[in-house]
């Protein structure tokens, strides 16, 4: 069986993230996404720049968000951000949006993540260090 891994962090909303009527723009989500990989990367160990400094990036190659309820200013957040085991060479990612307050959940997402060497090429096979790291944490 194949272990889950998940981060958590929090976020405050704030002025500059609603808009004229007072809700977080929808645009900003995908922000909170990237909070919650960065999270993620940080207690893992498969972060921007431990992927970088290997050699590759990670570029989007699929968003997907499913809005549920508002939020305002000043709100807290907390995203949960899980790992979706793949075979391919990819990071999946499902997160979990919702308010500290209440626990309301405010949106649901998946984001995925290919493989590209710094140069720009596509790797279409597993990076052995994304192997190892599979290894390490999931098997």
């Amino acid at each position: 069986m194949e272990r889950k891994l998940t981060a958590t962090t929090e976020i405050d909303v704030h002025f500059y993230d609603v808009d004229s009527i007072n809700m977080v723009w929808h645009g900003n989500y995908v922000k909170y996404l990237e909070v919650g990989r960065e999270a993620f990367g940080k207690e893992f160990g498969i972060g921007y720049m431990d992927i970088y400094n290997l050699g590759y990036v990670t570029p989007i190659v699929d968003l997907q968000i499913r809005y549920k309820n508002i939020v305002k200013f000043d709100e807290t957040l907390i995203v949960e951000t899980s790992y979706v085991p793949s075979k391919s060479a990819k990071l999946i990612f499902n997160y979990l949006i919702c308010k500290k307050s209440d626990k309301t959940i405010v949106a649901e997402a998946t984001t995925t993540q290919i493989f590209m060497t710094k140069e720009g090429e596509f790797e279409v096979s597993t990076p052995d260090f994304y192997r190892e790291w599979k290894n390490r944490w999931i098997a």
